[in-house]
């Protein structure tokens, strides 16, 4: 298995490969998604290793990237938001800025109550798409990782559009990237958790997914030309904050953690904001 990962260097950020005796550096990340799935392969041939604790890890991700999110595509979470079932996808944006990675702390703007735990995976493009069809725009993923859509309620409520409440500072902790092969088609069933203080609140399997992720990325791609390093990230399922009675949300000394199958274990603690 390929875990790839970010960090930060003195010229800008690096990619590096998980290895048991610590971290491979492969590239600056720019150049590793100029042929992502090449410096994947060439990973295990590279000698030289870093410690971990060395450096300092971000998100895996170019600062161009565009971050697609899917919402209410679990059928039992429209439902519990009595939503009814979308015709079609529903979109929205994140800016890469709101990104971190695991471990790294959040906090809650100044006028929420709390923060939205949405335990999802992200899938990330490794190839140029535009007028794809499902099967090109599926084979064109390189990889998955774990990611919290931690939302602002109060903002994403105030208009139509979700963008505000969806990119509050430090609010989508996203996991190492897995590579596709070890990972295989989400329509077979990945499953889907998240805990709060350790006590289970999201219990979903990716099977349940309303728009499967090929289709999804060849609708977008007949509209926009998707690029490698984009990523689609593919909706949560039932068991949100907000729909609790009565709603819990997350607040300062609280940790959050989405688990899925594959993919390991993304934490997330809160910190009140100094």
């Amino acid at each position: 298995m390929v875990r790839i990962v970010g960090y930060q260097a003195p010229n800008g950020v690096e990619i590096a490969a998980r290895a048991p005796d610590g971290l491979i550096p492969l590239c600056a990340v720019d150049t590793f998604w100029t042929d992502p799935a090449g410096w994947v392969a060439r990973a295990p041939d590279i000698a030289e290793r870093m410690a971990a604790e060395s450096v300092t890890l971000v998100p895996p991700v170019l600062p161009s990237a565009r971050v697609l999110c899917l919402g209410l595509n679990y059928r039992a979470h429209a439902a519990e938001g009595s939503f009814g079932v979308p015709d079609y996808p529903l979109i929205f944006g994140r800016w890469t800025a709101s990104l971190t990675v695991d471990g790294a702390p959040t906090t809650v703007p100044i006028d929420e109550d709390g923060l939205d735990w949405e335990a999802e995976i992200a899938a990330f493009v490794g190839a140029p798409l535009k007028n794809a069809d499902a099967d090109e725009a599926r084979a064109a993923v390189v990889g998955y990782a774990t990611f919290n859509d931690l939302s602002a309620r109060r903002a994403q409520k105030l208009t139509a559009q979700w963008t505000l409440g969806k990119n509050a500072d430090a609010s989508g902790p996203i996991g190492d990237l897995v590579t596709a092969d070890e990972v295989g088609d989400l329509r077979d069933g990945l499953r889907v958790t998240c805990r709060v203080n350790g006590e289970v609140m999201q219990d979903g399997n990716s099977r349940d997914m309303i728009f499967e992720l090929g289709s999804v990325l060849a609708l977008v791609s007949r509209t926009m030309t998707l690029n490698p390093g984009d990523i689609l990230v593919t909706g949560t399922p039932e068991g949100v904050g907000y729909t609790q009675t009565p709603p819990v949300l997350l607040g300062p000394g609280d940790v959050v953690e989405v688990e899925v199958e594959r993919l390991g274990i993304l934490r997330t603690p809160v910190i009140a904001d100094s």
